[in-house]
């Protein structure tokens, strides 16, 4: 049965997908200014009577959309895209724009194993959940999450283990 929350009972802690991405943000960017300028001095150099200047204007529309996709899904300018949620019911992690959440039911936990950079979640029916906090931004909003999860673990009757880092 869930318990009635209120604003405070739950966190939601931004991640940057950025830094598990194989290219920052800063060059994904520069690459795209590069792309979106490149085809700009196609349009505008080239002769509008020529037959193949439609594929000039789909190379630009392209730099265009992946310029509002890299800012999208790496920036909160749309509003945050790729966060964790701590609720007293849920544990909701989205990782960008296009990407379903992974949505964990609290009472359906079985235990947590908190590692420094993640948590290791173990459903009741036998299922494992991976919340990597590699993408947490700051260390305080990790350890944020870490303290709601135990906080959590009191309230719900689940398994908390730490990892030894001996």
């Amino acid at each position: 049965m869930p318990t009635a929350g209120n604003a405070r009972s739950s966190l939601l802690v931004q991640l940057s997908p950025s830094r598990n991405a194989k290219l920052s943000f800063t060059v994904q960017l520069v690459l795209t200014l590069f792309w979106l300028a490149w085809a700009t001095m196609l349009l505008v150099s080239e002769n509008p009577t020529d037959d193949q200047n439609y594929l000039y204007y789909i190379f630009f529309g392209l730099a265009v959309v992946f310029l509002g996709y890299v800012i999208l899904q790496n920036t909160s300018v749309f509003g945050v895209q790729s966060y964790i949620g701590v609720t007293q019911e849920y544990i909701v992690q989205k990782n960008g724009v296009f990407r379903t959440k992974m949505i964990t039911s609290i009472p359906n936990i079985e235990s947590v194993h908190v590692s420094p950079m993640a948590l290791r979640i173990t459903q009741r029916d036998g299922n494992k959940v991976y919340l990597d906090l590699k993408q947490i931004r700051k260390k305080r909003d990790i350890e944020k999450v870490k303290s709601r999860i135990r906080e959590l673990s009191r309230q719900h009757n689940f398994d908390v283990t730490e990892a030894n880092l001996a």
